[in-house]
């Protein structure tokens, strides 16, 4: 036909691609491999797991806003995998690629929305009196800087993929890249914020008070922040060259950096639940009949009482 393309290196990428492994080397494809169906499917699989783990802890603790922002991004994960999967029945097809490349770079956002509202709340209800910056801060500051990152990463994957224009695709990697980096220097800053704030709080020795529960609430958390940026520092050095470089030949470190360490951050998420900790401390705090007026209900005197209450056994 008249409106088909060659079979070229320069024609395999693009939405009107001819190619596929009947008639074109993988050598040709924007990956130049054919991703693996085993690592994608559990992928896949495990993210559908943490969407529906997130789903029960989320209306077993009414934590809304916790759960939408986990559901998001598991979502995210779930659809780009499906490309990833599109793409190993033909690695020259257009729509998996656009999926994939859109979907598994916004996912992590949605993760990182939800750490940042909850660690602010954790501020808030533990020493705000601590806090260098009123923890509302951490509201207007961080989470539309989330946002402008995921925009620009969304933005950035779309019109990487719209044709095949070099300056075109050149545009939307660096658009990407941006987003990616900003994401980068926001989680960066935040942990360095959050990190100055838990110093203080445990100078102040007030952190005696926490049991395992809290112990795990905060290790999650902060393994999970520390994932997400370990794997967005491996997508900026991926995108670096654009997609000709050598890094995203390779799939293994994408699974390992890519998948892997967002499916660990989602299960570290799952024990830095808010509902797992706050919302359980506010249940004991009810049921002991501390109202929390006057900071009868705060941690620190509840750790006063249990101290009190244990120096009067002994004696």
């Amino acid at each position: 036909m008249s409106g088909e393309l060659a079979l070229l290196p320069e024609n395999a990428f693009g939405p009107d691609s001819p190619c596929n492994l009947d008639n074109c080397p993988l050598e040709w494809s924007i990956y130049r491999y054919r991703p693996s169906l085993p690592a994608n499917i559990t992928l896949l699989a495990m993210f559908a797991v943490l969407g529906i783990v997130h789903s029960y802890l989320g209306f077993r603790w009414r934590s809304w806003g916790f759960m939408v922002g986990m559901l998001l991004g598991c979502l995210s994960e779930i659809i780009g995998y499906v490309g990833r999967i599109l793409l190993y029945n033909n690695p020259f097809s257009w729509e998996g690629f656009m999926i994939q490349i859109i979907c598994l770079t916004i996912a992590p956002v949605f993760f990182t929305a939800s750490i940042y509202v909850t660690l602010s709340k954790s501020i808030v209800y533990f020493a705000p009196d601590l806090s260098r910056f009123k923890p509302q801060l951490f509201y207007w500051i961080f989470i539309p800087a989330d946002v402008l990152c995921l925009v620009l990463q969304a933005a950035g994957g779309a019109l990487s993929t719209e044709s095949t224009d070099g300056s075109s695709g050149s545009v939307g990697v660096d658009i990407s890249m941006a987003g990616l980096i900003l994401q980068v220097i926001v989680i960066f800053a935040f942990i360095v914020a959050f990190s100055d704030y838990m110093i203080r709080y445990w100078r102040s020795g007030r952190m005696s008070a926490f049991g395992w529960r809290l112990k795990a609430f905060f290790a999650g958390l902060s393994a999970a922040i520390v994932l997400v940026l370990s794997r967005c520092i491996y997508r900026v050095a991926e995108l670096k060259d654009g997609y000709t470089g050598e890094i995203i030949t390779h799939e293994g470190p994408f699974i390992a950096l890519e998948g892997v360490f967002i499916v660990l951050a989602a299960v570290c998420l799952c024990f830095g639940h808010p509902g797992l900790a706050l919302k359980r401390e506010t249940s004991s705090k009810l049921v002991n009949g501390d109202s929390g007026e006057s900071g009868l209900g705060t941690p620190e005197h509840m750790a006063e009482s249990r101290l009190k209450s244990a120096v009067g056994t002994r004696s």
